[in-house]
């Protein structure tokens, strides 16, 4: 199966010459987690391995349609194409984790909680890249879709906290733990909340919002990895 993950970071680097080449590599993502499915009898979202796979289709997808709307942006999809093809090697440094699930994660809230944050952090992810290009060449486009995957992802991520609080609440009896992945997930949602409402004035727009959508990437990035890798918690199995 290793195959169809090395051969999707293939794709994505040959998507530098041809974007249809991206498709490929999304087509290869969903093929080997499906097959890691059918393996272990749940869905592969438990382990920096399998959530960087999915992660990294969920934001090549993502980018497919947002490219359309940018007509051909040869910036944007190669931008997309490294950072896949990045994010693909990084989970082929880490080992599957093919253990069975614990009793607290086999539940359809977990697996619906994990999923919505996923995309949501993939959309951010993408809202960071036109926030770069507007940056390099401000066109009101480039920010306008910025504006609409953040948007999206936040609605997404709002539904994963909540899901994720009903799963606390049937795991531990609470809806709420003090851990570094709640405090984390917190921040994240109240950073892109404060998006939303200061892009609505005037002086926000443009480059100053494009400036908060790259930097809630990071935000990203630690609530999801750093957290995760550095701090113990209750999102640590």
């Amino acid at each position: 199966m290793q195959i169809l993950l090395a051969s999707s970071f293939g794709a994505y680097l040959f998507a530098l010459f041809r974007k249809e080449f991206i498709y490929a590599g999304v087509l290869l993502q969903l093929a080997y987690l499906l097959f890691r499915a059918s393996e272990l009898g749940r869905l592969p979202l438990v382990g920096p391995h399998d959530t960087i796979v999915f992660f990294t289709a969920c934001a090549a997808a993502f980018s497919l349609p947002f490219g359309r709307l940018m007509k051909g942006e040869k910036a944007f999809g190669n931008i997309i194409s490294v950072s896949s093809a990045l994010f693909t090697a990084l989970a082929l440094v880490y080992e599957p984790r093919n253990f069975p699930l614990p009793p607290v994660l086999k539940t359809f809230w977990f697996e619906t909680h994990v999923v919505l944050a996923f995309m949501s952090y993939a959309l951010f992810g993408v809202a960071a890249v036109f926030g770069y290009l507007y940056l390099k060449a401000p066109q009101s486009l480039a920010e306008t879709l910025q504006y609409k995957a953040v948007l999206i992802a936040y609605c997404l991520f709002t539904l994963s906290m909540i899901f994720g609080g009903i799963w606390a609440y049937l795991a531990w009896g609470t809806y709420w733990l003090w851990t570094p992945k709640e405090l984390w997930t917190s921040i994240l949602w109240i950073f892109y909340s404060f998006y939303l409402h200061a892009r609505l004035r005037q002086w926000w727009a443009g480059r100053p919002a494009a400036v908060l959508g790259i930097a809630g990437f990071g935000v990203v990035m630690f609530t999801y990895l750093g957290v995760s890798l550095l701090m113990k918690s209750s999102h640590s199995f």
